[in-house]
């Protein structure tokens, strides 16, 4: 696929796309004779799994270094199990802090108009 077609099948910009290979958060992706990106059903996944990720509220950095152990094989899976484990517990509080807003919301939502 090219980066036009991954670009419009995430709904993420090219520059984001660029970026995102760039900085290490998806591996590098090949290119054809031309040069040209040449996105693989694998290089899709990642991508699908970094929207994923990023839209859950993990950081970048905690992302890149997640690629960069994966790529260094299984002998990192503990370590990124871990960093799985302590984004997990972020977003559990993000969405126990969004509960209590909500809660303080909800009852007397007409005193505050």
């Amino acid at each position: 696929m090219t980066i036009t077609e991954v670009s419009q099948k995430f709904e993420i910009s090219q520059d984001i796309l660029r970026y995102y290979e760039r900085i290490g958060l998806i591996p590098p992706v090949n290119r054809n004779k031309s040069g040209i990106r040449d996105y693989t059903e694998q290089d899709c996944n990642w991508v699908e799994f970094i929207k994923c990720m990023r839209s859950a509220g993990v950081s970048i950095e905690a992302l890149i270094e997640y690629v960069e152990l994966f790529l260094q094989g299984d002998k990192t899976i503990e370590a990124r199990k871990e960093i799985f484990i302590e984004q997990r517990n972020q977003f559990m509080k993000r969405i126990e802090d969004m509960k209590k807003l909500l809660e303080r919301l909800e009852p007397d939502f007409g005193k505050f108009i």
